[in-house]
């Protein structure tokens, strides 16, 4: 039976719901193997690793992990890597393995790297060899076993020409240490892992949040909720199994480890892997792969339509752009209409193992977060009271669905903090601060914690940039608090202009001034050639509000 559609404008090709597949997911990826045994997984400078190939080179890890690594149903094991066919074979050999996935970030440094071992208690450790200074000192005492590889380890045969120097270096000479082993070796043991037991409701992988209150805290996720953000994607937009998706995003990062890895497998298509970004490269790769799908942020977005010759590029292929995170400036959304794509918005946290939300794929509202997905049910209501506010006015985004986590790693306090139960169900206060309009779309005012508070007027910074890239000359902005003595706060844009486009502080402020009401336009404007970005592309305005108060 086909459960009714749950939104007045949900996609009328979609059912209400879903009935999630009652296995853990090493399932999707023996079945992909077993399906597509010789289709290309990863597409990586050139070399491929087929569907196959990634099975094979999982089990094997999988096996050393529990013979020699000890590792058992439940342990932790951490991936530390840029995106890679490795990154994701490591995955794949910890879920093979019953064990979870601890994805660390490769910016973390050595505190940063300890605080999350010694949280998550993974004694196990998978890594590229660039990052073995900053491991080097755990080994022995935080860290029993870790294994090392190359990214030219994934290399195989003819690769493309432009392959960057740090792709083709081969592993150096490793630490003489005990618990360190090479990529290599781990898999060339041959060791057979145990019979698969973990089940969709076991633990699968602890994922760190930013840490802007403090510590990162541990977002833990079983297989089921995992599964339920890997297949609610492809299914929302019609991905195919032939589908070849541009991966552009960090795979130690939620929306990485979904859209490049879990989602993959569950629906055996092939991904086209960009580790770095580069506006160029991404062009080359669409032309050259047919490339269909490409998750992308806002700012990648901007720095691939100014090349100057991206008019001679064939995007023909390209059917569909997913972003979030930012609002889509709407002149980058009217030249991506011209070109024949498609831009969906979506929305999705760490917390909710990516996208929860997302605008019909025939019926999309700019500038927006879309509507609940398969299962979700979303809330605006007053941060304070708790209770449900009007249309049009502004709330926290409360969550309830499948693919929310279980709750935060050892932490009951933050667990109390974050949820609540409304009628049954038990939603996740997102601290995102949205509108719902009369059609039940749900806009982004911007994070609850963001706010500037100007002589008592708040102030939403996602709101003030969404203004200014509306003048011709801003490629982008970022808009912060700076220390007002009268005011308290003030407003302050940290502005890229458009190349070839001179602008001026006070040009920019009077007209800021005439777009919007005088206590959120601009105070002051400062230029800078480019502006800081986190490891998933997102501009960076925490690393911008620090400089900023010093």
């Amino acid at each position: 039976m086909t459960a009714p559609h749950p939104h007045p404008f949900w996609p009328k090709d979609l059912p209400g719901a879903f009935t999630l597949p009652a296995t853990s997911l090493h399932a999707n990826l023996r079945i992909a193997a077993e399906r597509y045994p010789h289709k290309p997984a990863y597409v990586y400078y050139g070399s491929t690793l087929t569907w196959g190939a990634l099975r094979r080179d999982a089990e094997a890890l999988a096996g050393w992990l529990q013979q020699r690594g000890g590792v058992r149903r439940g342990d932790r094991v951490a991936v530390m890597g840029q995106s890679s066919p490795l990154f994701a074979t490591a995955v794949h050999a910890v879920l093979r393995a019953d064990a979870v996935v601890v994805p660390l970030n490769v910016m973390n440094l050595g505190e940063e790297i300890a605080h999350c071992l010694r949280d998550s208690g993974a004694r196990v450790l998978v890594a590229a060899q660039e990052l073995m200074a900053r491991i080097a000192p755990l080994l022995g005492g935080l860290l029993d076993h870790v294994v090392v590889h190359a990214y030219a380890d994934a290399l195989s045969g003819a690769v493309d020409e432009d392959t960057p120097a740090w792709v083709r270096e081969p592993l150096a000479a490793l630490p003489p240490h005990a618990a360190v082993v090479p990529w290599a070796q781990a898999l060339g043991a041959g060791l057979a892992p145990a019979p698969h037991a973990a089940g969709p409701d076991d633990a699968a992988a602890i994922a760190y949040t930013s840490g802007t209150t403090g510590r990162p805290k541990g977002c833990l996720h079983t297989h089921r909720s995992l599964m339920a953000a890997a297949i609610t994607p492809p299914l929302w937009r019609g991905d195919r199994p032939d589908s070849v998706f541009l991966g552009v995003a960090t795979m130690f990062h939620m929306q990485g480890l979904q859209a490049l890895i879990h989602t993959p497998a569950y629906l055996g298509n092939t991904v086209v892997l960009l580790p770095r970004w580069d506006a160029r490269a991404a062009a080359r790769l669409i032309e050259r792969h047919r490339v269909k799908l490409w998750g992308v942020s806002p700012a990648m977005l901007l720095d691939l339509l100014a090349l100057p010759d991206i008019d001679r590029v064939d995007l023909s292929s390209l059917d569909i752009v997913t972003g979030g995170g930012a609002a889509l400036p709407a002149a980058v959304n009217a030249r991506l209409e011209a070109l024949g794509v498609r831009y969906l918005e979506a929305w999705g946290m760490t917390e909710t193992a990516s996208m929860a939300a997302a605008n019909p794929p025939r019926r999309s509202k700019r500038q927006c977060l879309g509507i609940p997905t398969f299962g979700v049910t979303l809330r605006v209501a007053d941060p304070a009271s708790g209770e449900p506010v009007a249309d049009g006015e502004a709330g926290e985004l409360w969550v309830a669905g499948p693919q929310v986590m279980k709750g935060y790693w050892n932490q009951p306090q933050a667990d109390a903090e974050t949820f609540c139960e409304v009628d049954g169900l038990r939603f996740l206060r997102t601290g995102d601060l949205v509108t719902r309009d009369a059609e039940g779309y749900h806009f982004l005012v911007d994070r609850l914690k963001r706010m500037i508070n100007a002589s008592g007027y708040k102030v939403w910074p996602a709101e003030v940039e969404a203004v200014l890239h509306g003048h011709p000359a801003v490629q982008e902005a970022c808009v912060i608090s700076s220390v007002d003595a009268r005011r308290g706060e003030s407003v302050l844009a940290v502005v890229v202009r458009r190349a070839g486009c001179p602008l001026e502080a006070d040009e920019l402020i009077a007209w800021a001034r005439t777009q919007m009401a005088a206590y959120k336009a601009p105070r002051a404007v400062r230029f800078a050639e480019r502006l800081p970005r986190s490891a998933t592309g997102k501009i960076d305005w925490r690393t911008l509000q620090q400089q900023e108060l010093g």
